[in-house]
């Protein structure tokens, strides 16, 4: 599925002699947003100028799940999305370092020595102002620093980045703007159109009985994408890019079933059913309704088609993060 060239997902303890004395860019990067790409661009301007390579080092599953396990963080980019967006940003490895309470109970001195220096070699390292690390959040950014000089690599932090209104850009902010609706807003934040991603099931193949056959997904149950209509660009895993019209809901004018994610694609004939999609979207075009009949639906779904076509024909990249993703 990746739209840049192929990246190393590995664990840590698994890396190669050729990645190490690299670049290491820190974080969780759930969403990868304008923020977190300033952290990432910091560390690929440094392994440019020095010729390095270019890691990522985050965390799995998100810290925040594992201290509130009844409360999992709504993922903005589970780790596949999340590697292919580094690879498009021109990353060489991701390092998917395990995360459990024993893991975040070590002092802050063990993870420098055994993952920064034994794991990676790392020759500098770059992270957000507010990283934190180790038992009870004891590492701050200063101590980096610090660690960076006792052990002979650099150590560069990057301050937050705002948008045009002053307001720091955020995972939080964005989830918050999807649960409203406004895709919109999550894709200024984030520098590209919102993603998800799945394997095509088989339903109740409602949609092809309606003239509209479509390709489902069940998204992760913590997703926080309001109900409603949507203009959409799928990516097949040939790479190939489809426009269509999405609906994520119950389907209340059936049976107010399981939230499903449900996409029609235009002029589009072939078999989907397997494979694994990757979703960007673009505009929501309105909410979820209950209609009294199926002509009725049917004669909105013609409508809805004809709003996307228009939205996906006049759409440009937001940037080059977004060309990759999404054109």
């Amino acid at each position: 599925m990746s739209s840049g060239r192929s990246i190393a997902r590995l664990s840590a303890g698994t890396v190669s002699a050729g990645l190490r004395g690299g670049v290491v860019a820190i974080g969780n990067f759930d969403g990868v947003h304008r923020g977190h790409q300033a952290v990432l661009g910091t560390a690929r301007e440094i392994a440019e100028a020095e010729e390095r390579p270019l890691i990522c080092l985050t965390f799995e599953p998100h810290p925040r799940s594992v201290f509130d396990p009844q409360h999992p963080v709504p993922r903005l980019t589970p780790a596949p999305v999340r590697a292919r967006l580094l690879s498009a940003l021109g990353f060489d490895a991701v390092v998917e370092q395990g995360f459990d309470r024993a893991f975040a109970g070590i002092e802050p001195d063990d993870f420098v020595r055994s993952v920064l220096v034994d794991c990676l070699g790392a020759a500098h390292v770059v992270a957000g102002f507010d990283f934190h690390y180790g038992r009870k959040r004891a590492g701050t950014p200063q101590t980096l620093v610090a660690a960076g000089e006792r052990h002979g690599f650099g150590a560069t932090l990057v301050p937050a980045r705002t948008d045009a209104g002053g307001a720091t850009i955020s995972s939080s902010r964005i989830r918050a703007l999807l649960g409203e609706g406004d895709v919109a807003g999550a894709a200024a934040l984030l520098g590209y159109r919102w993603t998800i991603e799945g394997t095509v099931q088989r339903g109740a193949q409602l949609g092809r009985t309606l003239g509209y056959p479509t390709a489902n997904v069940t998204l992760q149950p913590e997703t926080m994408l309001s109900f409603g209509i949507y203009a959409v660009r799928l990516r097949r895993a040939d790479g190939s890019l489809h426009d269509g019209v999405a609906s994520y809901g119950r389907r209340p004018t059936f049976d107010d079933g399981a939230a499903l994610f449900e996409t029609f694609l235009f002029d589009f004939s072939g078999d989907l059913y397997g494979d694994t999609i990757a979703v960007s979207i673009f505009e929501r075009l309105r909410g979820e309704k209950k209609f009294d009949s199926v002509e009725a639906l049917i004669a909105q779904m013609d409508r809805d088609s004809a709003e996307a076509r228009a939205a996906l024909a006049g759409a440009a990249p937001l940037g080059d993060l977004d060309r990759r993703m999404a054109f």
